[in-house]
């Protein structure tokens, strides 16, 4: 097949630029796979040839909107170029549509992924929920990566959905001393980092790394104990993860929780609150523990702090996490990406 993925993808930071890399890393293998990104970037040597990029005004508003249009041209213009088989559309909004027009004109077939913030916050503002909407009702078929999003995708208005969870690889565990309490995650009010903030008070004795960046963080930084370090936005996760005792995703909404995966293929439990798709990830007592209110989390982490525990959990966490290959995740891609040509 020749395809066509669409989305952020490195050297642009974020999950869903780790899922594209992933993926197409894995679909190259057997096919010929092409990417449209946000530019300007500058690719990588090995895929110069097969990275195509939308130069966008860097101004929050218009970006989106200016890669909705621009990129639904480009996708045409690249169509008559390679004559791809299939385009697919990662994360519900601007980009998504970009596909949207472009199908129209072209009637090529649309898969869209729905990675979670897309589907929880974007489709409930003004502009997007237009954006949203179009590209659910024009897409063949829509990916969930959680069960929570394929409901709601259904919801907003899909056909026919899909559920086909991120993956989790290339975590190379680095030996290390097991110290730190963690928390990775954007710094904004959806990702509860206070709530961790507020963790890490009592418990004096332990030490709590705060990885990612924000609005937030001036905010949180003048606020936590001594026992709380921040380090910024990282590349070097499996590192950090290498030497934690217990992750904490303190999230009021979460479409997935891939670190939650990343620290379980570490041999580290996790700790999650029980919204989104959390309970989906965590197994309660096997590979972490869910909670709703704080008193639950004193108590989870208090108990995961437990040695026998500790270790116990983690090693279930790394069969649970074995169970997420992209191996197995492009296979289920690619069948049904086979269903919508025949």
């Amino acid at each position: 097949m020749r395809l066509l993925l669409v989305g952020h993808y490195p050297p642009h930071g974020g999950g869903v630029s780790r899922h594209l890399d992933n993926l197409v890393g894995e679909l190259r293998k057997r096919h010929e796979v092409h990417v449209l990104t946000y530019g300007p970037v500058e690719p990588r040597d090995f895929e110069v040839d097969l990275v195509h990029q939308v130069r966008v005004l860097p101004v929050y508003g218009l970006r989106g909107t200016g890669f909705a249009f621009l990129g639904a041209r480009k996708i045409i213009a690249l169509h008559r170029r390679f004559e791809f088989d299939l385009v697919h559309a990662h994360f519900v909004g601007t980009t998504s549509y970009a596909g949207a027009l472009a199908k129209k004109k072209l009637g090529l077939p649309l898969v869209i992924t729905a990675h979670g913030s897309d589907l929880e916050h974007t489709a409930r503002l003004t502009l997007g929920r237009f954006y949203v909407g179009e590209s659910l009702r024009e897409a063949d078929a829509v990916i969930a990566v959680s069960h929570h999003l394929g409901r709601l995708a259904r919801f907003l208005g899909a056909g026919r959905v899909e559920v086909i969870p991120n993956g989790v690889g290339g975590m190379e565990e680095i030996k290390a001393e097991r110290r730190f309490i963690t928390f990775v995650g954007a710094l904004r009010d959806y990702k509860s980092p206070e709530t961790f903030l507020q963790l890490a008070r009592y418990f004096p004795g332990e030490e709590f790394l705060v990885v990612g960046d924000g609005p937030l963080r001036e905010w949180l930084e003048a606020r936590a104990p001594d026992n709380v370090h921040f380090l910024g936005y990282r590349r070097d996760i499996n590192g950090i993860l290498s030497a934690s005792r217990l992750l904490v995703l303190p999230s009021l909404r979460e479409g997935f929780g891939l670190v939650v995966l990343e620290a379980n293929s570490l041999g580290v439990p996790a700790v999650g609150r029980r919204r989104g798709a959390i309970p989906e990830l965590i197994r309660e007592g096997k590979n972490g523990l869910t909670f709703e209110d704080f008193e639950e989390l004193l108590d989870a982490v208090k108990r995961l702090l437990e040695p026998k525990a500790n270790r116990k959990t983690g090693k279930t966490g790394r069969n649970v996490a074995a169970l997420y290959s992209w191996k197995a995740v492009a296979e289920k891609v690619e069948r049904l990406y086979r269903s919508l040509m025949e």
